[in-house]
């Protein structure tokens, strides 16, 4: 049952489910926002422990990680209407 508003779930002839994100852009928000995490951690032990250029390095960091992410978000958003690819 789906909710309202959303398509039915489609299947390849393989039986495998269709999405309309491509596996890299999946790969990209899931590992960039593993990063992220971990950049953030980082970030604020440079903050706690006053080593400036760690806390500079892993600020840069983040901005790359979340600019990966806004963008991946954004191909997924862009992808044709209807278009699905195969997952998995």
């Amino acid at each position: 049952m789906t909710a309202e508003g959303q398509m039915p779930e489609e299947t390849s002839a393989s039986g495998k489910p269709m999405v309309a994100a491509t596996p890299r852009d999946v790969v990209h928000i899931r590992l960039g926002s593993f990063a992220l995490i971990a950049v953030i951690g980082l970030g604020v032990l440079g903050v706690v422990a006053g080593i400036t250029w760690l806390t500079v390095a892993m600020a840069v960091l983040a901005v790359i990680a979340i600019a990966d992410i806004v963008l991946a978000m954004r191909r997924q958003s862009r992808a044709a209407p209807g278009t699905t690819t195969e997952a998995g």
